[in-house]
């Protein structure tokens, strides 16, 4: 049988080879058979050596088309089969590939932080700094240069989260609970640390994260995000702290809302009040929103110690100021008429989404 027959017989085989290949898994074995390293269409080139001289020519251009032929049957079967799983594919997804794909909404900032960036810009246009300090602070700058004694109930273990000390043994330690080194449990610290380092005049906030050990709750959180805010200067008067908050108050709530400010107690300020801002949802008439008083308490407040300023360098017969303290959950609560702080930290994007 002469090497014509030869390459003949192998197109023949092919195309019937093709016509019984049902998927790809046979399709590549017969590609592999045929023009493989050891396939037979290879086999066959590699003796072309042995042909004749005079025959050489005829027989290397029949082998080069019968070898383009193949190739080119193998693809246009390979094109079919895969049509075919295509087809097959979308039969059963029941998928609509001229359908426009699925779009990625848009991300936005998580309330909490809305808010806060928003009391931010409110401060920062009447003139004040933002400043941060660390989480894990000492109670020297939490509580003793606040002017919080040391038999405070704030600084029992029950209302801190303290931490290891790892100031070397033997150190003497002035406080009601288990360490000199604690979460901070308010952003006040941060004050201390900036009266310490610069000099008056100065008008700042501080906002971040605080820690207590409270039972999450519909009114509490263990974690929540406070923002204080203090003011050292000459001849700052209660007027300037009333001024300051109303002025918030309004725009944060609505200009509509009014204020009202409440004797109380605070270790850091003297005098100290609560402010009160008219109820949104009944306009100060009174409903089941503020508990039927017309007012919901928004922050605490008051004009700074005297022993603060002496605690941070400060001569307080030349200086005065005053403090103040909102959290930025309540203040969303109170905004959106919250029932419930958890739905601000619970991460369900139903809820997110609305804001």
């Amino acid at each position: 049988m002469s090497m014509s027959d030869d390459l003949k017989a192998i197109e023949a085989q092919v195309q019937e080879g093709l016509a019984k290949a049902e998927n790809m898994d046979a399709l590549e074995a017969l590609r592999v058979g045929v023009l493989g390293r050891k396939g037979s269409l290879t086999a066959i080139m590699h003796t072309m050596g042995k042909v004749p001289p005079e025959e050489r020519p005829a027989m290397g251009a029949l082998a080069n088309t019968v070898r383009a032929n193949v190739d080119m049957a193998i693809k246009s079967r390979k094109e079919e089969l895969g049509r075919a799983l295509m087809a097959k594919r979308m039969e059963a997804d029941a998928a609509d590939v001229t359908l426009p794909g699925r779009t990625l909404s848009l991300g936005t900032q998580h309330l909490i932080s809305q808010i806060r960036e928003e009391i931010e810009d409110i401060f920062c246009g009447l003139g004040y700094t933002v400043e941060d300090g660390p989480y894990v602070e000492t109670t020297y700058y939490n509580f003793t240069a606040l002017n919080a004694p040391e038999d405070h109930p704030s600084r029992s273990a029950k209302d801190t989260f303290y931490v290891v000390d790892n100031q070397p043994e033997g150190k003497e330690v002035h406080v009601q609970g288990e360490s000199d080194v604690l979460l901070r449990t308010q952003t006040s610290g941060v004050q201390a640390h900036v009266m310490e380092a610069k000099e008056p005049p100065i008008y700042m906030i501080c906002p971040g994260t605080v820690f207590r050990p409270d039972t999450a709750d519909a009114n509490h959180l263990p974690q929540f995000t406070q923002v204080e805010g203090l003011v050292v200067d000459e001849g700052i008067t209660f007027g300037d702290l009333k001024g300051t908050l109303d002025y918030f108050t309004r725009e944060i709530f609505g200009k509509d809302r009014a204020t009202r400010y409440r004797p109380h107690f605070f270790p850091f300020t003297e005098p100290s009040c609560e402010v009160d801002v008219s109820c949104g949802v009944c306009h100060g008439k009174g409903c089941r929103f503020c508990k039927n008083t017309g007012w919901l308490e928004i922050l605490g407040c008051g004009m700074v110690d005297p022993n603060v300023f002496r605690n941070c360098g400060i001569d307080p017969e030349k200086y005065t100021g005053f403090a103040f303290g909102i959290g930025v959950e309540r203040v969303a609560a109170l905004r959106y008429d919250l029932p419930d702080l958890r739905m601000l930290m619970t991460g369900d994007m139903r809820f997110l989404k609305q804001f």
